[in-house]
């Protein structure tokens, strides 16, 4: 697996949660696009099972990135759902990428978040999943 198809994995499956609403202010994110454009960061990406070191979870913890709404809620993007061999699939790539680069597991997660957040935010506007 390349860095491009991991990429590609993860921001497919993030696309998949997607509309989503705030459980404290109602506000209605249509697409990832417009979660991206409105929420804030809130710390790094947490590979639970990575940073384990349970890179076959039989019961995934998941990866999960944490956002403030503007209403100050913390929501949450995660790996949840995902097929458990695509994940598994996943963490085998990040395995061998944070050895040969020498990063943690978050640093690569923070790094493949960082990389969907690059493209996603520099599309032009989305229109919902429908």
């Amino acid at each position: 697996m390349t860095e491009a198809e991991a990429v590609s994995i993860m921001r497919n499956h993030l696309e998949g949660l997607f509309p989503k609403v705030c459980p404290s202010c109602k506000r209605f994110f249509a697409t990832l696009q417009e979660y991206l454009q409105i929420t804030q960061h809130l710390g790094p990406a947490m590979p639970y099972d990575a940073d384990s070191g349970d890179w076959r979870p039989l019961r995934p913890l998941g990866t999960m990135t944490f956002a403030n709404c503007p209403c100050k809620n913390t929501l949450v993007l995660s790996s949840e759902g995902m097929p458990i061999v695509r994940y598994w699939s996943l963490l085998r790539w990040a395995r061998i990428e944070t050895h040969r680069r020498g990063v943690t597991p978050q640093e690569l997660f923070n790094h493949i978040r960082d990389e969907i957040c690059k493209q996603v935010l520099t599309e032009p506007c989305q229109l919902a999943r429908g």
